[in-house]
């Protein structure tokens, strides 16, 4: 494990690639809404305020009439114009982890409206079986098809967007139900999603979002465990790729300190910290066949991803069960498990699966 003064200087190895308008970005450099709300949250736990309040005033700027945001920006301008329903409906959960955090309601009413377009964009694209397609293109038109991983963060969205709308006295009884039926296809449907199976945010972030919990959650996990988990380094990014990469390791840390797998958690939280710079920020991955750095880069959702695992681990802040709290209760079962012992957007880089370039 790592100490709270260790947790806020990775914090501010992210407030420290901040951009003058606030956007946080990509190695990159661009920025889109998912990870920069990731990153806004970090910073959240470890106090820094300026920064966050400067990056929730960039998402005002930069959201659109219909409550999306463009799938990439570089230096504030557009540079990818289709609008992703998993960037949009990651803001509400970043306001309400940021409400658990703070309190400050003021703040909330101030950036309601922003979630409220945010997820009625979300809701509308919404199938009759449930499903939410991933992006409405830059003419307008809705995808043909739906990303389970996308999906997973949506249910984690709309029930946080509940949350504040209950909070705040204006209920959205549609966001629950879109919520529900969205929850009812992530885990009775899995054709109605394509096929991105080798990834490993496909396989935990149905219990990341909050969809799945209990005996189904664990069974889930155990499935896939030997697949991406490599012991002692973290959790493969894709299944067929000697890569492990700090921000899928940290998310499956969430998931099973959601499920109370603290056994589990604490034991990849602790595998991963290989990937830590004596700056406090994080290389993106580790290619273990060539023993590389890879990319060779230090990522700004990466550094997010340890530090809201590591609030989860250690209950550094009043948000810290932001994932734990989505849904029911699972109360941790080695006999379900099998493994008392103890041992989900971003797409691969260039050359990560031929390793040319590693």
């Amino acid at each position: 494990m790592i100490s709270r003064a260790e947790v806020v200087r990775t914090a501010e190895s992210i407030a420290a690639i901040q951009q003058d308008d606030g956007g946080v970005p990509w190695p990159e450099g661009h920025v889109d809404a998912w990870n920069h709300v990731e990153c806004l949250m970090a910073m959240t736990v470890a106090g820094l305020d300026e920064p966050v309040r400067r990056g929730y005033a960039y998402l005002a700027r930069h959201q659109r009439a219909d409550g999306s945001w463009p799938m990439k920006l570089v230096d504030g301008v557009p540079a990818e114009l289709g609008g992703e329903t998993n960037h949009a409906a990651y803001v509400a959960a970043g306001l309400w982890h940021h409400h658990l955090v703070t309190g400050d309601r003021a703040f909330t009413e101030r950036n309601w409206l922003m979630v409220k377009a945010a997820l009625d964009y979300v809701a509308g694209l919404q199938t009759e079986r449930g499903e939410i397609v991933w992006e409405r293109d830059a003419r307008g038109r809705p995808s043909a098809y739906a990303l389970l991983t996308g999906c997973s963060s949506i249910h984690q969205g709309l029930r946080c967007g509940v949350r504040l709308a209950e909070l705040l006295g204006d209920p959205q009884p549609h966001w629950e139900l879109a919520a529900d039926r969205l929850a009812h296809v992530l885990t009775e449907h899995p054709e109605a999603f394509t096929d991105k199976s080798r990834f490993s945010m496909d396989w935990y972030y149905p219990v990341l979002g909050g969809a799945v919990r209990g005996r189904q959650a664990f069974e889930l996990l155990e499935r896939e465990w030997a697949t991406f988990v490599v012991p002692g380094l973290g959790i493969r990014c894709v299944s067929d790729q000697p890569w492990v990469t700090g921000a899928e390791t940290c998310e499956l840390v969430l998931a099973l300190d959601a499920l109370g797998d603290r056994g589990r958690a604490r034991t990849l939280f602790s595998d991963v910290q290989h990937l830590r710079h004596e700056d406090g920020s994080y290389w993106t991955g580790w290619q273990f066949a060539n023993r590389k750095h890879f990319p060779h880069e230090r990522s700004g959702y990466t550094a997010a991803a340890i530090v809201l695992a590591a609030d989860a681990l250690l209950e550094l802040s009043p948000g810290s069960g932001l994932f734990r709290d989505l849904a029911g209760t699972a109360v941790f079962d080695p006999e379900v498990c099998g493994c008392a012992a103890g041992t989900g957007s971003r797409v691969p880089p260039q050359g990560a699966e031929q390793g040319e370039t590693l």
